[in-house]
């Protein structure tokens, strides 16, 4: 059950990610004007950035009230709360140079040892990275509980903003965003995730459906093709039947296999008059029409070159890497080439 759990988790906040990912590509096509809220006390947020005058908005018990001017001034567009950083718990966290690349995925995976909360019950942020060694460096993280923080968010955006961000500032004011989410005014997040799941549920059954074409289509044509290769294989053995004794003698069989196959003999000799003096063969492998060498020169590329010269070999390449051990002379090599038939079978 653990794992069905994990599984359905991980599902849910993958459609989470996708689903912001629409709508954060949706804002930025289309981004509105931008109005920043600042939380002075008591639940009284003032807007600034924009807005003429001293107009404010109180939340109270996920409540938001204000002026129809206030109103009108955050409606459709992306509302910035700042809230103070008094709700707050900052911690520095220390980390090798190489973390700044996945800061994300570190900071959250240390939310629930920095924090009194875990990665899913609090929202969070950090600023930017300073060094502090050689390879070490440091970054604040903020963090507050969830349940204090989105509630404020939920009650801004029943006012009509087409996003609504939340931020804090560290005690040098350097800024911290928490998160970013579409208001439910707009297409909020839960429709696009239902619309997402919708359509992967979708591409799901049509594949389900198209295996299943598949294996009953598919079966049948396997069927018919089993069939039709019975009947040929049937045919060609009368064919065989009726043809000259001689061509299914055991002699013919071995004339045919000494005309299309290469006498080891003969592979050897060829590549000791095309191989350098200083070329070394350590190993020397011959499957059917191919041969492979391994061995050690002082001119690897040179030996590709060399072979393809000889009559009896062809597309000569290298099949693994060229190295050289401080143990050897020269460059371990390992060709494979092609083998030319020494003789043309008749026709």
């Amino acid at each position: 059950m653990n794992i069905w759990r994990q599984i359905a988790e991980s599902f849910a906040a993958f459609m989470d990610g996708v689903a912001t990912s629409v709508l954060r590509l949706r804002d930025r096509i289309a981004a509105p004007a931008s109005v920043k809220l600042i939380e002075r006390a008591n639940g009284h947020f003032a807007i600034e950035q924009g807005a003429a005058g001293e107009m404010e908005v109180v939340v109270a018990d996920g409540i938001a009230a204000c002026s129809p001017a206030a109103a009108n001034a955050l409606k459709g567009k992306s509302v910035e709360i700042s809230l103070l950083p008094s709700r707050f718990f900052f911690r520095p966290l220390e980390l090798p140079r190489r973390a700044a690349e996945f800061l994300k995925g570190v900071v959250q995976a240390q939310i629930d040892r920095i924090t009194p909360w875990t990665a899913n019950e609090a929202v969070f942020g950090w600023g930017p990275p300073t060094d502090v060694a050689a390879d070490r460096i440091s970054v604040t993280v903020a963090a507050a509980a969830r349940a204090q923080v989105v509630p404020i968010a939920e009650a801004i955006a029943s006012l009509g903003p087409k996003s609504v961000g939340v931020s804090t500032t560290l005690p040098d004011h350097t800024p911290i965003n928490l998160f970013d989410q579409s208001s439910a005014a707009a297409l909020g997040l839960a429709g696009v995730r239902r619309a997402v799941t919708l359509g992967f549920a979708g591409m799901l059954l049509l594949a389900v459906l198209a295996v299943t074409a598949d294996l009953v289509i598919g079966g049948n044509l396997k069927a018919q093709q089993a069939e039709v290769s019975q009947q040929i294989a049937e045919r060609r053995g009368l064919l065989r039947a009726g043809s000259d004794a001689l061509t299914n003698s055991a002699l013919a069989r071995l004339e045919r296999r000494k005309q299309e196959n290469p006498a080891d003999v003969i592979v050897l000799e060829a590549l000791s008059k095309v191989l350098p003096d200083a070329t070394y063969v350590t190993e020397l492998r011959i499957e059917g029409d191919k041969v492979q060498i391994v061995g050690i020169t002082n001119d690897a590329p040179s030996l590709i070159r060399l072979i393809e010269q000889s009559p009896h070999f062809s597309r000569a390449t290298f099949f693994a890497p060229t190295t050289r051990s401080p143990g050897d002379p020269g460059d371990r090599f390992h060709i494979e080439a092609q083998i030319k038939p020494v003789f043309t079978p008749p026709s």
